[in-house]
């Protein structure tokens, strides 16, 4: 087996999310928009492919990949993250994350097996929780306290035994007493059986973050996720401290399991966060959870997508839920996969989400759509 090439395949769709001016998405009109996917191509195959990717990183990659194994991921990948460091504008962990995926998805495809099973399958399911967009403001959307508890009612009627909410963020504003009050609206809406969490500004300070805290220790919240710059270390160490509700982090700090590491060994987090796109890769996020396991340390993945999917299900020690997200009221979640046949996690009435079962990550591409629909 070699790699002959790694492409990137853009395509066009119609988006029904729009980011506001610090990068947060909310429903907005159909506009046209640019889809990828990341194609790794091996002589005689099978061939690798994972949703999203860059162009300039993936001919990049070209220069550490083409000729080699593609069942040499770890090789592979440490080529690629040693990379970064004189490359940043190109090389990034989130866009190193697809070629890693599409390369898993070559050595699924080869052993005829699901990415999960794989690695070493720990379960064939997982109990997803419901995560919205931050807050904006529409009454009839995310605008309001009664909002965020009409809609968590409705997605508990959906199925879902679990609710996350990111709460407003700027230009909509940031306010612990807002936050606070919005979090007892959806408890008192969805009752004590359900799981909450919440996931607020990441910039408060340390006294805001812990008000929030000691209130949602009150609403007998699961736990508090991200309330602070995470470069301040030291502001999450007191903070785990200070409160009884479980503090997660770190989610975007750049380190990979490097960081996670260093946050394990302080004592930083009760809760570490892990995910495929912000590590670069299912081979290095696979090394985190196994540094979660060896201290004991709870491990929750970040964001949706197959990928993430996979690693849930190697995961014996928690991992405890799917991040299915990012929900509004006024969107449909469907619109996320435009080049999919079938969605990565559709969700039953209970809640649950299986694990894909095809050979590799299991994606269902409708190739009549993106070659219609393919940019050059």
């Amino acid at each position: 087996m070699e790699i002959t090439d790694v492409r990137t395949i853009r395509f066009r769709y119609t988006a029904h999310v729009e980011a506001d001016e610090k990068g947060h998405g909310h429903p907005g009109p159909p506009t046209d928009a640019t889809g990828t996917i990341t194609h790794v191509v091996v002589d005689g195959g099978p061939d690798g492919y994972c949703r999203g990717g860059h162009e300039r990183s993936n001919e990049l990659a070209k220069r550490h990949l083409v000729g080699e194994n593609p069942l040499y991921r770890e090789e592979l990948w440490q080529r690629l993250s040693r990379a970064e460091r004189l490359n940043k504008g190109t090389l990034t962990d989130k866009r190193v994350a697809p070629i890693d995926c599409a390369l898993w998805d070559v050595a699924g495809k080869h052993a005829d097996l699901p990415v999960y099973q794989l690695v070493g399958a720990a379960r064939d399911d997982v109990p997803a929780y419901g995560s919205t967009m931050v807050g904006d403001d529409d009454p009839e959307g995310l605008g309001t306290p009664e909002a965020y508890a009409d809609f968590a009612t409705a997605l508990v009627e959906e199925g879902y035994r679990a609710v996350k909410l990111h709460t407003w963020m700027p230009p909509f504003g940031e306010s612990p007493d807002r936050d606070i009050e919005a979090c007892r609206a959806v408890r008192d809406a969805v009752g004590p059986d359900v799981d909450l969490m919440l996931d607020a500004h990441h910039f408060y300070s340390r006294s805001e973050a812990k008000k929030i805290g000691r209130a949602l220790e009150e609403l007998d919240f699961r736990w508090i996720e991200e309330p602070m710059d995470e470069h301040s270390m030291s502001s999450y160490e007191w903070l785990s401290n200070e409160l009884d509700i479980a503090v997660v982090g770190p989610e975007t700090a750049e380190g990979r399991m490097h960081t996670r590491a260093e946050w394990i060994k302080r004592d930083i987090a009760d809760i570490v966060r892990v995910g495929v796109f912000d590590v670069g890769g299912i081979t290095p996020a696979l090394k985190a959870i196994g540094l979660c396991e060896s201290f004991n340390v709870e491990c929750e993945i970040h964001g949706r997508d197959a990928p993430n999917l996979h690693l849930l299900g190697t995961m014996a020690f928690p991992g405890r839920y799917y991040e299915r997200g990012l929900l509004h009221p006024k969107h449909d979640y469907a619109t996320y996969f435009p080049e999919l046949e079938e969605l990565p996690d559709e969700i039953d009435d209970e809640g649950v989400v299986e694990m894909p079962q095809s050979p590799g990550l299991g994606y269902e591409f409708d190739w009549d759509f993106v070659e219609e629909n393919r940019l050059d």
